[in-house]
């Protein structure tokens, strides 16, 4: 059965919508009251992001749409320092999208909510003309457990740590819609392990940011602009797969440019380096961890390897890569 525009009418069809497939899946207390607003409880400080999410094809190696909504959400909160709670999802759905294809999308979204223990709250649908595309807009609120966690705070000496390789996401959306034939999987997944085991351990943290469009290039960048510091990175020390390295050079892309949707930086004070990254390779989807540079005086992204010398790593150009998320 396909979604069309009945669906989206506020009668019959949309309550079998939102029944069959929504409270299925995102059912809890607050949720299943169907309110117009959702009444939950906090304590102290906030986190509250929003974010919306496109991407071609919905489903890909590694997770789908639903998956990436609820991980990029969670991601942003976690990176503040915050406890993910409580999400909201609008679904902005084309006409002539299967059921069985937003059933799965709802499947995948709860089950990535489960992981990163955070309750889907709230929601709304909307259907639309088209030829059966899916959009998902998301906010979240999160409890800060760490306050003051700040891209403006780092400071010369300070070390900067990557979660893992870089790449994988983008490099596995581009094999699907070029149809190439390799085993890249996504990175798609919520970091709330790493967060978390690092904040337990009472590391001092600086900064965190999730990696995604544009790359590390840019985080850093935006990080050395923020700070009023200057990073300096060991390019041999940065993880990236043999498999997302062949494509890039097939196509010769750049992966410190390419979107992530699992990793991240956390910038933590030289004396608590080591242990970070020994926390950081314990947690879920931090195995391939790395030290990766140190904050400096001055300005700017420099970059450094064996091979290629020392350059200055800018942000992206505005033609960048291909829009992934």
């Amino acid at each position: 059965m396909r979604i069309d525009m009945i669906h989206g009418n506020g009668g019959k069809q949309t309550s079998s919508l939102i029944n069959d497939i929504f409270i299925k899946y995102f059912s809890n207390k607050v949720l299943n009251r169907l309110e117009d607003s959702a009444i939950v409880s906090v304590k102290g400080k906030i986190a509250f992001t929003t974010d919306s999410f496109v991407v071609s094809p919905i489903f890909f190696p590694g997770g789908d749409i639903g998956k990436l909504a609820v991980c990029g959400t969670v991601n942003d909160l976690s990176v503040m320092g915050a406890t993910p709670k409580y999400l909201t999802v609008g679904f902005i759905i084309e006409e002539g999208i299967e059921l069985d294809t937003i059933d799965k999308i709802a499947n995948s979204m709860a089950m990535a909510a489960k992981e990163a223990r955070v309750k889907i709250v709230a929601g709304d649908t909307k259907v639309i003309e088209g030829t059966g595309g899916i959009y998902i807009n998301t906010s979240g609120i999160g409890e800060v457990e760490k306050a003051g966690i700040s891209i403006s705070n780092c400071k010369p000496g300070d070390v900067i740590l990557l979660s893992g390789n870089l790449g994988d996401h983008q490099a596995t959306i581009l094999s699907q819609r070029m149809n190439m034939d390799n085993k890249i999987i996504s990175d798609c997944a919520p970091l709330t392990s790493i967060v978390q085991n690092l904040i337990k351990e009472s590391i001092t943290i600086r900064c965190m940011r999730d990696i995604t469009r544009g790359g590390l290039a840019t985080v850093l960048n935006e990080l050395a602009s923020a700070s009023k510091c200057g990073v300096d990175i060991e390019e041999d020390e940065l993880p990236v797969s043999k498999e997302v390295r062949d494509l890039c050079t097939e196509l010769e892309l750049d992966p410190l440019y390419m979107a992530n949707e699992g990793k991240m930086i956390a910038v933590v004070s030289k004396r608590q380096a080591m242990k970070a990254l020994d926390i950081m390779k314990n947690s879920r989807y931090g195995k391939n961890a790395k030290i990766i540079g140190t904050i400096t005086e001055g300005s700017g992204v420099m970059i450094t390897s064996k091979q290629k010398g020392s350059r200055i790593l800018e942000y992206m150009h505005d033609e960048g890569l291909p829009r992934i998320c």
